[in-house]
This record gives structure tokens, C-alpha cells and sequence, in this order.
């Protein structure tokens, strides 16, 4: 048993269920990766397993608690989480931003003791971000930004992080670089990675563990062979992929895609080629 998962979760605003019974389990220290189309629920969940939002019945456990039932400063100890928009006060420093990753430790007056200090250098050391120390955030570029946020949530000491959409708005360059940092910190540091992605090669790439979401449900989740394949897709997302291989990675990728229009042209466009080098699977 995983120290993570999820018992019957069901989660939804007002009257409107997003999702629906969800039992799954988290591995540890992995990468997983939530995929599917917007409004499946992916970031629902993903704000339900971090307490931001409550269920509507069912349950997430952490070390055989429930996270409802938690202390909020121990869990914050134990779980950060970055959202798809983070937003910071203008005008705060990159050193005063990453800071307050240390709240969950802090008595009294809040002041930043000793090890305080050495978290938060340390997160800006790991994530190359310690020249940025003084600078303002808001002077930062987009991927720049991103590594301070990162940065923050590492000061925050816990074993598990969420992250949704991390890469939104970044360039192709700033999305690999980040990614990277998060792998590196998982194979290093033995984080637990949890985060929501869009593009399906680089959940393929960086995942150990992909869960597929459609209307608040899971379709597939394992690893990437078991769930970056062309009868999974179509049911996700509606598209008959043409699945191969990375070069790089050797792990699955989607190579190109039509939309199914229909059972005659799903069936015209079943049987596809790719290059040798690309080892078409389905």
C-alpha cells in the first residue's frame, strides 16, 4: 500500500458532480502525471487530494489518516502544492517569496530561524535560482518565475508535491527545463511528484505513473505502455493516435492524430506507418 491514495472520492461544486467514486493510489516516490481533456476533473482532483477544496464523500489518505482530519500546519509539513496560476504580492523579493514555504515551522512572530534561512538558500541552490535571491519576481521571466515557485515549495520540506499545469505559458525551452528540475528532484531527493500535464509526450517522458481522467472518471492508469496507447487515447480524448517510440527516452510517444469522425473514418485511418527508428505500436 502506497502512502497516498484515494477511497470513493467524489468530489463537485453545488449540485454538479466533476468527479465521481475515484479510487486510486499514488505511488511513492514516482512521478505521476493526470491526463485528459479540460473539464475531466484533473485539477478538481487535484485540489481535492491537497485539502484546498473538500469532498463531497469518500476519502484521501496520507499515512493512514485522513487528510480532512489533519492538523493544517502538519499537513503543510508533509504536502506543497503549487497551482496552475500562482500569484504573489508586488513587490516581494525572490528570497521573501520562497520564505514563506517555511510558514508551516514558524511560532510566535514568524521570524526565520537558522534552519529557516538554510532551507530557503538550499531551494534556491537546487532549483538555480540563488542569484535571483534579492531580485524582484516581478522582474523575472516566465521560466524564471516558475523555478522560484518551485523554489518555495521545496523550503516547504515535504516529501510530496502537486503541481497543475507547470508549464503553462512557458516556451518549449522553460517547459523541458523545468520538467527536468522536477525529475532531477525526484531521482535525487526522492520526491513524490504529482502533477497535471497537457501534452501527452511529456507526461509519456517524465511520468513513472500516468492516471487518464475523462468526465471525472478513470479510464487507464499505470505506466506509460499501459496508458499512452491508441485504444486508450480514443476513449480520453476521442483521437485515433498513431502511437511510436522516442528515440531519446524509449518510451512511448504520440507521433500524430486524427480526430474520429466516425466508425467509417476511424477505420480508414486505423492502419498507419512510421519510421524504423520510431517502432510504431498500438
Amino acid at each position: 500500500m502506497n502512502r497516498l491514495y484515494t477511497d470513493d472520492l467524489s468530489i463537485g461544486y453545488g449540485e454538479k458532480l466533476i468527479v465521481k467514486n475515484l479510487t486510486t493510489e499514488i505511488p511513492d516516490k514516482k512521478i505521476t502525471t493526470i491526463i485528459g481533456p479540460n473539464g475531466c476533473g484533473k485539477s478538481t482532483l487535484l485540489k481535492a487530494i491537497t485539502r484546498v477544496i473538500s469532498s463531497q464523500s469518500g476519502n484521501v489518505i496520507l499515512d493512514g489518516e485522513s487528510i480532512f482530519t489533519k492538523n493544517t500546519k502538519e499537513l503543510a509539513k508533509q504536502m506543497a502544492t503549487l497551482p496552475q496560476t500562482p500569484e504573489s504580492a508586488s513587490g516581494l523579493t525572490v528570497a521573501e517569496l520562497v520564505s514563506y514555504g517555511r510558514f508551516p515551522y514558524q511560532k510566535g512572530f514568524g521570524r526565520l530561524t537558522k534552519k529557516d534561512i538554510e532551507k530557503i538558500d538550499w531551494a534556491l541552490t537546487v532549483t538555480g535560482t540563488i542569484d535571483y535571491k534579492y531580485r524582484s519576481v516581478d522582474a523575472l521571466s516566465g521560466g524564471q518565475r516558475q523555478r522560484v515557485w518551485i523554489a518555495m515549495a521545496l523550503a516547504q520540506d515535504t516529501e510530496i508535491i502537486f503541481l497543475d499545469e507547470p508549464t503553462t505559458y512557458l516556451d518549449m525551452a522553460h517547459q523541458l527545463e523545468v520538467l527536468e528540475l522536477l525529475q532531477q528532484l525526484n531521482k535525487e531527493q526522492g520526491r513524490t511528484i504529482v502533477m497535471v500535464l497537457h501534452d501527452l509526450n511529456q507526461a509519456a517522458r517524465f511520468a513513472d505513473h500516468i492516471i487518464a481522467l475523462k468526465d471525472g472518471e478513470i479510464v487507464q492508469s499505470g505506466s506509460c505502455e499501459e496508458v499512452i496507447r491508441n485504444d486508450v487515447l480514443q476513449k480520453v480524448f476521442g483521437i485515433d493516435a498513431l502511437i511510436g517510440r522516442d528515440p531519446i527516452t524509449n518510451k512511448p510517444m504520440c507521433v500524430t492524430y486524427n480526430l474520429i469522425k466516425g466508425e467509417t473514418n476511424h477505420e480508414k485511418n486505423s492502419h498507419h506507418s512510421v519510421p524504423y527508428a520510431l517502432s510504431a505500436s498500438y
